[in-house]
């Protein structure tokens, strides 16, 4: 898992100064490069493109797993099990209102994870992961 390849994900926001804020300020991304209608992060080594959709609608879809409404679409990453514990706990600090707040799934199974959603000022929903043994992420 180590040699994977950056991905780019570009997506829509309808308020591109709030989401700035957000995703620089509260996530604490890197800004990259940007114009007055998108903007460049660095999302943990991955291209995250904001841009600016003026009729981007929030979506209020979602599936039910393990009683839990979790929101779709949705998108996100797979940190290692530390650095989940200590953005999951920046982002309590600094007051995120989570759609699912952070708990450990299929605890001591296969596939054990930590997971947290979460959406952004436009309405998208991220999901942050992270698998106790990284290699059962397959695994059934």
């Amino acid at each position: 898992m180590n040699n994977i390849a950056p991905f780019h994900l570009a997506i829509p926001v309808n308020n591109l100064k709030k989401c700035r804020t957000f995703y620089r300020d509260v996530l604490g991304l890197e800004e990259g490069r940007s114009s007055d209608d998108w903007i460049d992060f660095n999302f943990f080594g991955h291209q995250l493109v904001i841009h600016f959709d003026k009729n981007k609608i929030i979506s209020k879809k979602s599936n039910l797993v393990d009683g839990k409404n979790v929101p779709i679409p949705h998108y996100g990453l797979l940190l290692k099990w530390n650095e989940f514990n200590s953005f999951s706990q920046k982002l309590m600090k600094k007051n995120v209102d989570f759609i699912i707040e952070p708990y450990i799934r299929f605890k001591g199974l296969i596939g054990e994870q930590a997971t947290m959603f979460f959406m952004d000022p436009s309405g998208n929903a991220l999901e942050f992961k992270s698998f106790k043994d990284p290699e059962q992420i397959f695994k059934k």
